[in-house]
C-alpha cells in the first residue's frame, strides 16, 4: 500500500476529515455496503460531497461526482474507502471517477473486498490519476469496522455493551429490568442502536426483562436495528416485546416505511428445536435461522455469526445478557466493548458479568482506547 505523502498539508487533513464525518452519518443504514464518505474539491473549494445512500446505492463517489458535475474535471477526490472496480448492481465507481476527469484521488484505506482489493486504486493510476492512500486510515478503519470484519472474517463486527452498577452487577436475579445507567447514557445507547445493523440478546434476557430493543430517540424509530434473539430451544414467547415496533430488515437494508414497520425479529435457534414452538414464532412473523449445536448442546455462535454475515449484517450490538456475553467471549467473537459504569449500587442477588471478573477479562484481549463521562456515568470503550 502506498502511504500518504503530504501535498496540501492542512487542506488535505480538513477535506479528509469532512469525508470521514459525512461517511459516519450513514452508519447502520447502508448494509451490506459500508457507509463511505466522499468530497470533491476544486481550487480549494468543495464542489461535491456525498455518502453511500441508505439502500447501499448509489455509492458515495457517484453522489459527490454528480453534485460536482463539470467542476469535477481537474479536481481532487477525497474518499474514505477505495472506489469499487467491479460490476455489481451498479458500474464501477473507479470508472466513474476516471470519466469525471478527477486529477487526484486521496483514499483513506483500500477495500479488502476480494472483488476490489487494490484494483480500484490501480485502475485510477493507470488512467493517469495521482492516487495517495493512507490519510485518515485509522479513523476509516474504526468507522468501517463492520465492513472490514465481514470481508476478512465472514461475520459481523461484534460490540458488547454492558451497564454495570457500582457494586458490580448488570442486574438482579428475578427482578426484571433494573436501572443502572442514567438518562443521558440511555439516550446515547439508543443512538448506538441506530448506528448498528442488528442488536442481539439471549433468550434469558427476553424471559427476564422483555426488552423492545428499538431506538426511542425522537424521529429515529425507523432506524431501530434488526432484532436478534439467540435462543437454542425456541423459548421466545410470541408475545415478547421484540415483536412490537419498527426495526430494520435483516442485513440493515430497508425497503421502505412499510417494510420497516413490519420487520419482525430473527430467532437464531437449533434446527432440532421444538417444532410447535418454531411454528408459533413463524406465525407471528419471526424469521427462524437454524444454527448447528456446538459444545454443550448450545448454539454454535461462530456458525450463527457466519450466517448473519452471509445475510448482510456487518455490525452487531449485543446488549444482554451475561450468558450470551460469556459465550461470545469464550468463542473469541467479541471485537469491541462499551462498559458503562453507573454510580449507584443496586444490591440483591447480583448478576455479574464474566463470573465477577469484569473488566479484567476484557483486558485479556481488548485495549482500553477511550474513557468519557456521559451524565453521571463513566463509559469505557475497548477495541481489539
Amino acid at each position: 500500500m502506498e502511504l500518504f505523502e503530504a501535498r496540501n498539508g492542512q487542506d488535505d487533513d480538513t477535506h479528509m476529515a469532512a469525508a470521514l464525518s459525512i461517511g459516519r452519518q450513514g452508519n447502520g443504514r447502508t448494509a451490506p455496503n459500508p457507509s463511505v464518505g466522499a468530497v470533491v474539491v476544486k481550487d480549494g473549494a468543495v464542489v461535491g460531497l456525498g455518502r453511500t445512500a441508505d439502500s447501499g446505492r448509489p455509492h458515495a463517489e457517484v453522489v459527490a461526482l454528480a453534485q460536482a458535475g463539470e467542476a469535477a474535471r481537474g479536481a481532487t477526490l477525497y474518499c474514505t474507502l477505495e472506489p469499487c472496480s467491479h460490476f455489481g448492481k451498479s458500474p464501477p465507481c473507479a470508472d466513474a471517477v476516471i470519466a469525471a476527469g478527477i486529477a487526484r484521488a486521496v483514499v483513506a484505506i483500500e477495500d479488502p473486498n476480494p472483488d476490489v482489493a487494490g484494483r480500484g486504486t490501480r485502475r485510477m493510476r493507470e488512467a493517469g490519476i495521482e492516487v495517495s492512500v493512507g490519510l485518515g486510515a485509522a479513523a476509516a478503519r474504526r468507522d468501517m469496522a463492520g465492513h472490514l470484519t465481514r470481508m476478512r472474517l465472514g461475520r459481523p463486527h461484534v460490540t458488547l455493551k454492558l451497564a454495570v452498577s457500582a457494586d458490580g452487577g448488570i442486574g438482579r436475579r428475578g427482578s426484571g429490568q433494573v436501572a443502572i445507567s442514567g438518562a443521558a447514557s440511555r439516550r446515547r445507547v439508543h443512538l448506538m442502536r441506530a448506528e448498528h445493523d442488528a442488536i442481539g440478546i439471549g433468550v434469558g434476557t427476553v424471559l427476564a426483562d422483555d426488552p423492545a430493543l428499538t431506538c426511542r430517540l425522537p424521529g429515529m424509530a425507523a432506524l431501530s436495528p434488526h432484532r436478534l434473539v439467540f435462543d437454542t430451544e425456541a423459548r421466545t414467547p410470541p408475545t415478547a416485546a421484540v415483536f412490537a415496533g419498527p426495526a430494520k430488515a435483516l442485513g440493515g437494508v430497508r425497503a421502505g416505511t412499510a417494510a420497516v414497520a413490519a420487520a419482525a425479529p430473527t430467532i437464531l435457534t437449533a434446527a432440532d428445536a421444538d417444532a410447535v414452538r418454531l411454528d408459533a414464532l413463524r406465525a407471528v412473523g419471526a424469521a427462524v435461522m437454524a444454527v448447528p449445536r456446538g459444545a454443550g448442546g448450545r448454539l454454535d455462535l461462530a456458525a450463527a455469526l457466519a450466517a448473519l454475515g452471509a445475510a448482510g449484517v456487518t455490525t452487531l450490538l449485543v446488549e444482554g445478557g451475561a450468558v450470551l456475553a460469556e459465550a461470545l467471549w469464550a468463542a473469541d467473537l467479541v471485537d469491541a466493548a462499551v462498559w458503562i459504569e453507573g454510580p449507584r449500587a443496586i444490591g440483591g442477588a447480583l448478576v455479574r458479568p464474566f463470573g465477577g471478573e469484569g473488566r479484567a477479562r476484557l483486558a485479556e484481549r481488548l485495549a482500553l482506547c477511550h474513557v468519557s463521562r456521559v451524565g453521571d456515568d463513566r463509559w469505557l470503550h475497548w477495541q481489539r
